[in-house]
């Protein structure tokens, strides 16, 4: 059974940070690329950043040099370090990891809630 757990989510005011973090249980870690995709009420589902196998990165550029994503294969972990929060960023986070070899296998995690407001 594959299982992908985000933690982390939580309220803050607008300039603060959080970090997600997100536990995986399927085997073959290493093997996945992993990313965080967000969604805002009554907004569509967005990718927000992209750490593949090889630990490249990729960013939306609305949160370009604000947010860091990093995994960390050991733990079957990957995280977000989100820094100088907007109200704009409030939305559910959500953890997923796709195998690059199979499109088909694609797997998505509950979610985290993240509130930024005064």
């Amino acid at each position: 059974q594959v299982q992908l757990v985000e933690s982390g989510g939580g309220s803050v005011q607008p300039g603060g940070s959080l970090r997600l973090s997100c536990v995986v249980s399927l085997s073959g870690f290493s093997l996945y690329d992993m990313g965080w995709y967000r969604q805002a009420l009554g907004k569509q589902r967005e990718l927000v950043a992209t750490i593949n196998r090889g630990e490249t990165t990729t960013y939306a550029d609305s949160v370009k040099d604000r947010f860091t994503i990093s995994r960390v294969n050991a733990k079957k972990t990957v995280y977000l370090q989100m820094n100088s929060l907007k109200t704009e960023d409030a939305a559910l986070y959500y953890c997923t990891a796709k195998c690059y070899a199979s499109p088909a296998s694609h797997y998505w995690g509950q979610g985290t809630q993240v509130s930024v407001s005064s």
